[in-house]
């Protein structure tokens, strides 16, 4: 089937093949995300606020999106038009984590508009906006990157702006449902959230994550949809560029590594009441997707 057409004008070049970097709370869309930003010609966006409000809006009531698909669409593309835009105060309104992503964090802006062929984002909650994404760009190109649930819940569980999600007022399980933001698939799981502990809900935003990715996986190609395992990304970060590349069809910076980032963290870090938890919650799912050791 063709692909369908849009047009996107920003800095004064059409928008063509859009990268889209989506993942879990700490599951490694970082370590992507700095790559392409700092990747020839690439322009990508973490967190600026034009995108960050609509993403976490969508991703928070998805019934607003429920039979809006054009409108949620054209949303999106306004959002990215503004945030994609070059101007010599833009990179002030971005993100620390974009900040942090710019090859030399002196610049006053981390791309030169006159270089830019390519366009991206990794923006937290775009996952739980994927069908939108790709009606406002047809020939974007998604990049999900799962983790191991238990140490994605142990780095959520020391992250105040992640827990902060779970205070009354924020987490709007009642009243929005089912909410793959929050995890709540079944009327047992809206029933029982407010009695699960951080570590129980921070599994749960992790399994409803995991099966988003799979939802999407199943509807989209493999042309416009790759995934990529945070371990395999650690363990090997060369040919994970080198897919990466391959799948974008563009010359990716290499991949750093970070040094706190090892596999199998929580081991010393989940207490075993909060693993406990955590397998109830999300054992299964973990085992499904191969996290079963």
């Amino acid at each position: 089937m063709p692909t369908r057409s849009y047009i996107l004008v920003v800095n004064g070049r059409k928008v063509r093949q859009p990268v889209f970097v989506i993942g879990a709370p700490h599951s490694g869309a970082d370590l992507i995300a700095r790559a392409l930003k700092r990747s020839q010609g690439f322009h990508l966006t973490v967190g600026q606020p034009s995108v960050i409000s609509v993403a976490y809006a969508f991703a928070r009531a998805p019934s607003i999106q429920k039979g809006r698909g054009e409108a949620a669409a054209t949303v999106l593309r306004d959002a990215f038009a503004q945030a994609w835009q070059v101007t010599p105060d833009s990179c002030q309104t971005c993100q620390a984590e974009c900040q942090r992503a710019m090859v030399h964090a002196s610049e006053r802006n981390c791309v030169d508009e006159r270089e830019i062929t390519r366009y991206g984002d990794a923006t937290p909650a775009l996952m739980y906006c994927a069908e939108a994404l790709i009606e406002a760009f047809p020939d974007a190109k998604i990049v999900q990157i799962i983790r191991d649930g238990r140490d994605v819940v142990a780095a959520m569980l020391s992250d105040p702006a992640e827990l902060a999600w779970f205070r009354p007022g924020l987490a709007n399980v009642e009243t929005e449902f089912p909410n793959p933001f929050f995890g709540t698939e079944t009327e047992a799981d809206r029933d029982g959230w407010q009695e699960l502990s951080p570590a129980g809900k921070c599994a749960m935003r992790w399994r409803g994550s995991v099966h988003k990715m799979a939802r999407l996986r199943n509807s989209l190609s493999a042309d416009q949809l790759t995934t990529f395992r945070y371990e395999q990304v650690i363990a090997d970060p060369q040919a994970a560029a080198h897919a990466l590349a391959d799948f974008i069809d563009a010359k990716v910076s290499k991949i750093d590594v970070p040094r706190r980032g090892k596999a199998g963290g929580w081991r010393q870090l989940l207490s075993p009441g909060q693993l406990a938890e955590v397998e109830r919650i999300s054992g299964a799912q973990l085992r499904r997707v191969g996290y079963g050791a």
